[in-house]
């Protein structure tokens, strides 16, 4: 048995390779700035080593540029080890009673919001989004274990009554088995809970592989789980380094025990583990990128557009899959709306997510600046206009200005590709038609948002748009009751809602004959 500390009292942690995290824990501010208390920090002892297969790796501060801690940096001999031991605790998981599944993900739940502030600053600081929306991810990403507790009592069969009169057909739910659970650095404690949410109240055990930028939510959500009792095996986590990722996930998506992969992330690594889990024809789950229109028509209420497209482009920075990409704006209502969306993305305040008063955090590395810079340059060097920022932020290395392109075409790369930043580029359109062939010219299809008041143009653009989600008049879709997922490119299967749970369950007929009356 291993022993886990939090909070600076011992934790009976059951196995799981996640284990050999150390200097993970509570922070303390120090001027503007987050740091790790040694006195109150997750430490875990495995054989008096804190490393992994391949050593460690260092968690960094987008904003601050400073080491966070230090992780295992494990690979493909613990992942094996940690499908085993998933695998090995599958049985008894399984044939635990949904009440007493339900009873454990509710008591997750109450561990979650109660280490709130805890777990919030721990998400600013190792991802960079402003304190006050990661609060708001905290109490999300608890939403999804109340839900799948409660959706634990209500796996249901049927008897089919159909052929011979002695015949009878029992249809049952049973869980998948293993699950892979592979999790993005955009909301690193949410997209935890909504897969492993579903996965445990359905009676399957996991394996997580988080983000390799923000494993110490995980860490964290983990170690409670262990804390309020959920049994040794079905909580498992594998951390390793940028450099070690691709062994690492090849060894989870093909281990021939793993049943079952949840993939969120780029849709270039989720075909690339569509391929891997195709082998040996493993269940997939793939939530990918999108291109996500946003339109606003000519009979739109103007205020509500730019509050929703606020909303809708600049939370966490305009790093996450269903931000809007493509803001299609009617021309009879363009420069009203172009006016009101400046001044309302000029009450930005860029900084340190820890600060007071910061709405804007950093990107989560150099590499996502990189890109953003690029996408604004092209689209200007090919006529684009810049009304705010366009450029690199004096508040650090990682930081790019709040930015507003008018003058778009859909020809432009910002407008092609997925820009996963604060860059907001607008374009005009005259009528219905020509909107929705331009909003779905693209391989994407995971969200769309429309503005309008009129309850026809509401049906008939929502059905015509080719995207899995459709925000009408609001710029706020995710919601633990609502199916979330996309179509085309951007993946399939949906997470959250009852939909979400049936990812994780088989179904089997059972055909009886009962006999003849005698």
């Amino acid at each position: 048995m291993f022993l886990f500390f939090i909070q600076n009292r011992p934790v009976s942690a059951r196995f799981r390779t996640m284990s050999t995290v150390a200097k993970v824990g509570r922070l303390v501010r120090h001027g503007s700035a987050f740091a790790v208390d040694p006195r109150l920090r997750l430490r875990f002892a495995r054989g008096g080593s804190s490393s992994g297969e391949n050593g460690t790796f260092e968690v960094i501060n987008p904003a601050t540029g400073s080491v966070l801690a230090e992780v295992a940096d494990m690979g493909s001999n613990e992942v094996h080890a940690a499908v085993e031991a998933a695998h090995t605790t599958f049985p008894h998981w399984a044939a635990t009673p949904a009440r007493e599944r339900a009873r454990l993900l509710m008591r997750w739940h109450d561990a979650v919001l109660a280490e709130k502030a805890y777990l919030a600053a721990l998400m600013t600081a190792e991802q960079g989004k402003p304190l006050a929306e990661a609060a708001g991810e905290v109490l999300y990403g608890a939403s999804f274990l109340s839900w799948f507790a409660e959706e634990a009592r209500r796996i249901e069969g049927d008897v089919i009554e159909a052929g011979p009169s002695s015949q009878r057909s029992i249809v049952m739910k049973q869980p998948v088995g293993v699950c892979a659970l592979v999790t993005p650095w955009n909301f690193p404690l949410a997209m935890i809970t909504r897969k492993a949410g579903a996965a445990l109240a359905a009676g399957c055990t996991v394996v997580i592989k988080p983000a390799e930028d923000t494993p110490l939510s995980a860490e964290a959500l983990v170690a409670l789980g262990d804390d309020i009792g959920i049994p040794e095996g079905v909580l498992n986590l594998v951390t390793c380094s940028r450099t070690t990722v691709d062994e690492v996930g090849t060894a989870l998506v093909t281990h021939p025990l793993t049943r079952k992969v949840s993939f969120t992330g780029s849709t270039g690594v989720g075909k690339h583990l569509q391929q891997l889990a195709s082998s040996s024809l493993k269940r997939t789950s793939m939530e990918l990128g999108g291109n996500a229109p946003f339109i606003v028509f000519d009979d739109a209420d103007i205020d509500s557009a730019v509050k929703g497209a606020m909303a809708s482009k600049f939370r966490n920075s305009g790093q996450t899959c269903v931000c809007a990409n493509r803001f299609f704006v009617h021309e009879s209502v363009h420069d009203e709306f172009l006016d009101k969306f400046s001044a309302a993305i000029e009450t930005l305040n860029v900084g340190d997510g820890s600060a007071d008063g910061v709405t804007q955090g950093p990107l989560i590395n150099g590499a996502a600046l990189d890109k953003i810079d690029g996408l604004v340059a092209g689209a200007v060097a090919s006529g684009a206009v810049v009304h705010l920022g366009g450029r690199r932020s004096d508040a650090g290395a990682n930081f790019f200005e709040p930015t507003l392109l008018s003058g778009v075409t859909d020809s432009m790369v910002v407008a092609k590709d997925e820009i996963f930043g604060p860059v907001a580029a607008v374009l005009s359109f005259k009528d219905d038609a020509e909107v929705v062939e331009r909003a779905n010219n693209t391989p994407a299809g995971l969200a769309a948002y429309l503005y309008t008041t009129d309850l026809r143009r509401v049906w008939r653009i929502s059905e015509a748009l080719q995207f899995g989600m459709v925000g009408v008049n609001t710029g706020m879709i995710s919601s633990e009751v609502a199916p979330f997922g996309g179509v085309k490119e951007s993946g399939f299967g949906r997470e959250g809602s009852k939909y979400g749970l049936s990812e994780y369950l088989d179904t089997k007929y059972i055909g009886i004959d009962i006999g003849q009356p005698r």
